[in-house]
């Protein structure tokens, strides 16, 4: 995007069957920069003759696509990906200026969505089955795995290119085709994802886009055609994508939220403990799903954790996106800027100690931008809200207890289960935290442990609903049917 558009309103549109669709409701929403407050893009809001027409066209695709040999949908990934890295900062500027994100972020957002492809790629070495020649006299054994047809996604509006990568490019290089119905709030990427699909070579109506919110959700899981679903949102609209979906008899993965903790032995090394704990708490505002929102200091080692991080946490610098040298750009929308002020109120009304107060702070030049501070509480408890709830925003935990064995209660003591770091230089004690821990990603030295694209992502209790995990090989396993096929050719010799 050059600068001279900056201060433009864009016309977003829907991607349906290969091209630009305007779509027939004549409804919009805006689009902000969150660094500036203000409306930079108009996008079309889907009505149910849209829903109609992607459906229809993803349902045409199907057969064909379907049965297109997996090295040919191979090779389109390989072009897809050349394409993705040839427009890679473009991406990860429409991701900052929709999001707000720093833009080396963005730039690594694109990376992680084109690691998926590249996984993607090597999907007829992922599609082979197994066989079994001679199960029995004169009868041979074998399976295959088979697309399961059209397939929808709902993505949220942290992460607009590599969670939808993790959908549609999965779905697409197993023969289904998709719909994807990304964040309102963050649009852009999705709808470049779709031209440079289109680029690569890949048939129309393979992915679609469709934008909106609830009710577009409802006509996709609703619809007769659509087969399977996949959602990253918070655990109450998962939970609700989740029973929705079972109840049309879909096949559906919905991952929820989060509220992930970081234990910190007083064996650590805490140069990087805290460097850390500053990367993964208050990087992209804390609005990641992966973002530590909770230390567990064990033991004495409480005291200097609070007195290393403080100062770093005082020293975050703030600012547009596109600017460098920054450690936060801005919240999403001053809407989520309210609610996360509400939660450092209610946990100074629990009694926590707020240790450094994020609020009040302004950024020059940006003003009306959704800014807010990195905050510290110390002194947290269990029940409190600031501890229970995910707050999605710069605001860090700080809860002690004496011993291990008290670590791994709380933290398994949580309704969430979607990641958990453990920083020792024990190994005895990192192999049985994990094991005993009840959590469905472990980071053992590492903050926010997101499994390679080889490997799969997902957590565990309320935060994940569904059989199968996101991206990987569990992917594979969830957007196809296992079949088996018991052969027996009466005239062959035995």
């Amino acid at each position: 995007m050059s600068e001279a558009n900056q201060g433009s309103v864009r016309q977003l549109s829907h991607f349906i069957n290969g091209q630009h669709a305007a779509g027939t409701s004549g409804q919009f929403a805006d689009v902000l920069d969150p660094a500036l407050g203000r409306v930079t893009a108009r996008l079309p809001v889907a009505n149910a003759e849209d829903v109609d027409a992607a459906v229809a066209a993803a349902k045409a695709a199907f057969p064909g696509w379907s049965e297109t040999a997996p090295l040919k949908r191979a090779r389109l990934m390989f072009k897809f990906k050349e394409l993705l890295e040839t427009y890679s900062d473009e991406l990860a500027e429409l991701i900052t200026r929709d999001h707000g994100k720093l833009f080396e972020d963005a730039k690594g957002e694109v990376i992680r969505g084109i690691e998926i492809v590249e996984f993607a790629c090597g999907i007829p070495n992922l599609l082979k089955t197994d066989f079994t020649d001679q199960s029995a006299p004169g009868i041979d054994a074998w399976n295959l795995r088979q697309p399961v047809g059209v397939a929808m996604g709902v993505t949220p509006f942290n992460f607009p290119m590599v969670v939808p990568c993790w959908m549609f490019v999965m779905a697409a290089a197993t023969g289904n085709t998709f719909i994807l119905k990304p964040s309102e709030r963050t649009p852009s990427a999705s709808i470049r994802l779709a031209e440079l699909f289109i680029e690569a070579g890949f048939p129309k109506g393979v992915f679609n886009v469709l934008h909106g919110s609830k009710a577009v959700v409802d006509a996709l899981m609703q619809h007769p055609d659509v087969v399977a679903v996949s959602a990253v949102a918070s655990t109450p609209v998962a939970e609700y994508i989740y029973k929705e979906s079972a109840k049309y008899g879909k096949r559906v993965q919905a991952l929820g939220s989060a509220k992930n903790h970081l234990v910190v032995l007083p064996d650590a090394n805490l140069n990087k403990t805290v460097d850390a704990i500053i990367n993964s708490s208050y990087g992209s505002a804390g609005e990641r799903c992966m973002a530590t929102s909770v230390v567990v200091a064990v033991g004495s080692v409480g005291d200097e954790l609070i007195e290393r991080l403080a100062p770093r946490v005082r020293s975050l610098k703030m600012g547009g996106g596109m600017e460098p040298g920054l450690d936060m750009g801005p919240l999403i929308s001053a809407a989520h800027r309210t609610k996360v002020l509400g939660y450092i109120d209610a946990g100074l009304t629990a009694g926590a100690r707020l240790v450094v107060d994020g609020r009040g702070q302004t950024v020059a030049g940006h003003e009306e931008g959704f800014f807010l501070g990195g905050s510290l509480f110390d002194d947290v408890t269990p029940q409190m809200s600031i501890y229970r709830e995910e707050i999605f925003g710069p605001v860090l935990s700080v809860v002690r207890v004496p011993d291990l064995a008290s670590a791994i209660a709380l933290v398994n003591a949580h309704e969430l289960g979607n990641c958990v770091s453990l920083y020792t230089s024990d190994g005895g004690a990192a192999r049985a935290f994990t094991r005993q821990i009840q959590i469905g990603m472990v980071g053992i030295n590492l903050p926010s442990p997101v499994p390679s694209a080889w490997h799969s992502f997902g957590g565990w209790k309320r935060s994940m609903f569904g059989a199968h995990h996101a991206y990987g090989e569990e992917a594979v396993r969830f957007y196809t049917r296992y079949k088996s096929v018991i052969e027996h050719w009466p005239d062959c010799p035995p």
